[in-house]
């Protein structure tokens, strides 16, 4: 075992064997200011020390202790998967040390991993709450055990160190557990699947990483067994819950249990790229085609349904009753990258962009140490403020929560905003893809010759002036993405315009770095009008400003206003503020008390005012509020 790689080892979370695109890794592509570099020192400074405190404090990583002194099954902190939060909080460590090299964080991540890596035993097998004596038995309960989703985890956190160029202890165990998994599950082992799907891009990416085939095998035989109704059901899971009701590449949309579908899809595209299944990848871009259509919030946001944390039908897309999990968001964005990489399709790109800006980071609190575990595009009641030192339930529409009774969420927001600067660009054989946006330093090659890349957005998201250098010997395409929302922008090289086609501008030349590509993209606040189609939405419109969705709270309203006494008027423009719109409203009041039916419309006495809307991932920082995203339209 040696304790680095060769650069050529080294990436972001998904490096397919072949794809249109090639994804760029930490050592090609990183912030270097503004706003996603804030998120990013954000994540660094409070959020992964804030998930590793609370996790030491309630016994989670000491489960790993005393699993290895023999202790665990008299005492065990935390449901079955608890497991797998250290072991993404390993994941966002290790990228954070691919960007940073901190000494404080590389020692606290090593003493992380030897005490993960002290509790495994002999035979590979590593969980805290099975296969000990006066435990269950391993592999006794696939519907709800998680035992395979925890193993999953622990391999990205693996790959993560992987392609930040080491391979040392928990590499080590990584390949220890995936061959104990692969003896288990592999083709003379048993036929069975877990009830919630992460294994399987998580077997990709290791056997991707590591070059083993064995372990892309058992990652496509997981995808296989899928849908035969193995899993025991209940009166509230079925199969469609656990995504085992049709084999993946028979389905038309993604359905059941959020999370889950996603990462089972995400796992789908790199199974069907590894070996070359085209009908399983038309059936994954069929899925996704459907759901972002119809299943699908204006934030990037899905699952409508509380009860088991679903999708809803087509277009039951209630405002108030989102789920929108966090974590559903993140598997969105890991499916629509995927995606990205094989088609090179704007699209992926637009809706990876929204979910990130809105459906992921409206999770966290401004200062790192509180999450959304769910989230709601219309708070009713005021929040109620939780206890910082006690665990919550999952907050669904409160104030955001230092830590939850399952607390997923924060260790994947710690994961992601880790790994962002992976998502921004990729390159080809001839050129270099830009898809996201912000003050970006790129330093890759393209047909052997060296490229750099200097992207300044100082403002993004909420200013659209960006500006592009590339410094390179040889002549190469450079492709900068024009948002789907961006209408009209303003693109222009040495004072010539330059046009885009199928969501990008491409300019192929030999480039003078003196002379950038310029980009100015509309900033003025737009009205968004649902599908006619979704039921709670009829009569309403949101605003959006650029890439952010924005909202309405009360606390921006006069009076002690409720957001539900607001009435967009949508015959005067809202027009810009620094961070969202201003938007001119009425203020209505309703009788209250009595029978809320009549024979004729209800008139509501109105009271013109202009309020302040501001972007949604901001909201339920300045305390208690009610907020709404889709506000009823004057005289609607």
């Amino acid at each position: 075992m040696t304790d680095t790689l060769d650069a050529t080892r080294t990436g972001g979370p998904v490096s397919p064997s072949r794809s249109a695109l090639r994804p760029l890794g930490q050592d090609e592509v990183r912030f270097v200011g503004g706003f996603w570099a804030e998120k990013q020192e954000l994540n660094a400074s409070a959020v992964i020390d804030h998930c590793l405190t609370w996790m030491e404090r309630i016994g989670w990583i000491g489960n790993f202790d005393r699993a290895a002194d023999g202790s665990v099954a008299e005492h065990h902190d935390g449901i079955e998967f608890v497991d797998s939060e250290v072991y993404k909080l390993l994941e966002a460590m290790a990228w954070e040390l691919g960007r940073t090299q901190d000494p404080a964080l590389a020692e606290t991540y090593r003493s992380l991993v030897e005490r993960v890596a002290a509790a495994q035993e002999p035979d590979g097998y590593l969980h805290t709450s099975f296969g000990r004596e006066g435990q269950r038995p391993r592999f006794s309960d696939l519907e709800w055990g998680h035992e395979l989703y925890c193993f999953g985890h622990l391999f990205q956190a693996a790959v993560a160190r992987v392609r930040t160029g080491h391979d040392d202890l928990i590499v080590d165990v990584a390949r220890r557990l995936a061959d104990h998994v692969y003896r288990e599950f592999g083709p003379d082992g048993r036929d069975a699947i877990c009830g919630h799907p992460e294994i399987e891009p998580a077997l990709a990416e290791l056997g991707r990483a590591l070059s083993e085939p064995r372990y892309l095998d058992l990652a496509r035989i997981f995808i296989e067994r899928r849908g035969r109704k193995r899993l025991k059901t209940t009166l509230f899971q079925s199969s469609e819950y656990f995504l085992d009701d049709v084999p993946v590449r028979d389905a038309d949309t993604l359905r059941g249990h959020a999370v889950r579908a996603e990462y089972l899809a995400a796992g789908a595209v790199d199974v069907a790229v590894e070996f070359g299944d085209d009908a399983l990848l038309a059936a994954v871009k069929r899925q996704w085609a459907h759901t972002v259509a119809s299943r699908t919030y204006l934030t990037g946001g899905v699952g409508s349904h509380h009860q088991n944390e679903e999708f809803g039908s087509d277009f039951e897309l209630p405002p108030d009753r989102a789920y929108a999990e966090t974590c559903a968001a993140i598997g969105s964005v890991m499916l629509s990258w995927r995606l990205l990489l094989q088609s090179g399709d704007a699209a992926y790109a637009d809706v990876i962009e929204r979910t990130l800006l809105n459906a992921v980071l409206v999770s966290p609190r401004e200062d790192g140490r509180a999450f959304y575990y769910a989230n709601t595009l219309h708070q009713r009641e005021l929040g109620s403020v939780p206890a910082e030192d006690q665990l919550s339930e999952r907050a669904e529409a409160s104030l955001r929560a230092p830590w939850f009774e399952v607390s997923c969420c924060p260790t994947n927001v710690a994961r992601t905003l880790a790994s962002v600067a992976s998502y921004v660009a990729t390159a080809s054989a001839d050129g270099v893809q830009l898809h996201q946006f912000g003050d970006i330093d790129i330093e890759t090659s393209v047909a052997g010759s060296p490229v750099r890349i200097q992207v300044r957005a100082p403002g993004y998201p909420f200013d659209g002036r960006v500006s592009v250098t590339v410094d390179a010997a040889e002549g190469i395409e450079l492709s900068v993405r024009i948002p789907s929302w961006a209408s009209g922008a303003d693109v222009s090289l040495g004072g010539e315009p330059v046009l885009p086609k199928d969501g990008y501008v491409r300019v192929r030349r030999v480039f003078d770095p003196a002379v950038p590509l310029l980009l100015d993209f509309p900033m003025t606040p737009r009205l968004t009008y649902p599908d006619p189609r979704i039921d709670a939405l009829r009569g309403t419109a949101a605003v959006e400003r650029g890439p952010l969705v924005l909202c309405v709270e009360s606390t921006d309203l006069p009076d002690g206003d409720h957001v539900d006494a607001v009435r967009l008027r949508s015959d005067t423009a809202p027009t810009a503020t620094p961070a969202g719109a201003a938007a001119p409203v009425d203020l209505v009041s309703s009788a209250s008390g009595g029978w809320p039916y009549g024979t004729a419309p209800h008139a509501d006495p109105r009271t013109a005012a202009v309020v302040e809307l501001r972007p949604y991932f901001q909201w339920a920082n300045r305390g208690p509020s009610t907020m709404r995203v889709f506000i009823p339209l004057a005289g609607a």
